[in-house]
């Protein structure tokens, strides 16, 4: 499973620095955009239907991303926004949370169109729509290459509120009039410049061509090559640019390792079989709700081990509390969700256990992250079960890493 991470992963942070730089100096840049900086701490802050918000808690989110933080309320507002920052920093969020917040549900024609380079990245970008916009019954459908032209229009004719695609089946589709554009009033082109690279650019303006002149555009990317600047210019009217810096964590120093558990069922024999290993340092496990983190925590203290747990429902206080006695040893294994991720900055923490793996790769680095701070060496450990094994490639895939599997003595790793 390890071995099929595919080559480095597109992102390269010296390049991507110094194009921005060349980009901000040119000067004519300035009168182009106007910058965004409005920072909103919390979703709750953002004015978003009270179904959205539901959605977006359900789904596991907790903080908002700093693209998140910055993003979300400009696109609701409808304006035309360019969003740069490095993949996997909640840009797919913010955008659906957008298109989510404005849709017309009483009218269920094609109101949003969602460009992304790849078949995967579409079917992704559905599934998070889908689960974002599940209190608010939103009908969305993934138009890409490799399936059944005839069952696509089917779909679109039953009708649908968001098609997310790939260039080649959209402008297909919109060709046949299978997808009718008269309705469309926002337009997200994801991944840019892969776009660009991948050689869409000629179906990206023949698109472009067919959809109303009044239109909200949104561009994420995690680079600003001259051809993305150069759509942006052709198809948008005043955009308000939101670049998000490069998070200066780094996954250096921390052996990676994946237990292969098939079964939800058979994690917490595993971990109770780590559990001395686990407190000879300081551990965090990382659960993906708060519910499981009540119910590991019971069930691994009805085993008679000794475990600490906080989550987001949990008054500042005792999280205060809870955090005194690991910080201080009295307590050396902490059972938490991802809204905890960004705020432990332990020293001691030199194990982190992902017992579930993150609904978002980007979460991986912030939990991680937060093991072998400052050089000093850390390990993490994924549980990966059947259903996991797409979760860990994407990972590997998107920080560049190979994850081995677990070897025997993990003791002699700390």
């Amino acid at each position: 499973m390890a071995g099929m991470a595919p080559e480095g992963s597109q992102f390269d942070a010296k390049h991507y620095d110094s194009k921005m730089q060349e980009l901000l100096n040119t000067g004519e840049t300035e009168e182009f955009f106007t910058s965004y900086d409005e920072v909103f701490e919390s979703f709750d802050d953002m004015g978003l239907q009270e179904n959205l918000l539901r959605g977006i808690y359900a789904y596991g989110f907790e903080k908002p991303s700093a693209i998140q933080q910055r993003g979300i309320v400009p696109f609701c507002k409808g304006l035309d926004v360019i969003q740069q920052a490095q993949s996997g920093t909640g840009k797919t969020a913010t955008f659906c949370s957008g298109i989510l917040q404005q849709l017309d549900y009483g009218l269920v024609e094609c109101q949003a169109l969602v460009l992304a380079p790849t078949r995967e990245l579409a079917q992704q970008i559905e599934k998070v729509m889908r689960a974002l916009g599940d209190y608010l019954g939103v009908k969305v459908h993934a138009c890409v290459g490799g399936t059944s032209v005839r069952e696509d229009q089917r779909i679109l004719a039953s009708g649908v509120h968001v098609v997310v695609g790939t260039p080649g089946r959209v402008f297909d589709m919109l060709r046949r009039q299978s997808l009718r554009p008269d309705h469309i009033k926002m337009f997200v082109l994801d991944e840019a410049d892969e776009m660009l690279s991948r050689g869409f650019k000629d179906q990206i303006y023949d698109i472009f061509q067919l959809l109303p002149s009044k239109i909200q555009v949104g561009v994420f990317s995690a680079t600003m090559p001259p051809e993305a600047l150069e759509i942006t210019r052709k198809f948008m009217n005043k955009p308000v640019r939101i670049l998000v810096k490069r998070d200066e964590l780094t996954l250096e120093g921390i052996k990676q390792f994946y237990v292969n558990v098939e079964k939800e069922d058979w994690k917490l024999d595993t971990l109770c079989d780590l559990y001395e290993t686990l407190a000879i340092t300081q551990s965090v496990i990382f659960v993906n709700t708060r519910r499981k983190v009540d119910w590991l925590t019971d069930k691994m203290r009805s085993r008679d081990h000794t475990v600490s747990a906080t989550h987001g429902d949990m008054d500042q206080n005792t999280r205060d509390i809870i955090m005194r006695e690991f910080r201080s040893g009295s307590s050396r294994v902490l059972i938490t969700t991802d809204l905890l991720a960004r705020g432990i900055d332990v020293q001691q923490v030199s194990l982190v256990i992902n017992y579930d793996l993150p609904t978002q790769p980007e979460n991986y680095l912030h939990r991680i992250g937060r093991s072998g701070r400052f050089g000093r060496k850390g390990v993490a450990i994924n549980f990966v079960t059947r259903d996991d094994e797409r979760m860990l490639f994407d990972i590997q895939r998107f920080y560049n890493v190979v994850i081995e599997e677990l070897p025997a003595n993990v003791a002699d790793l700390l």
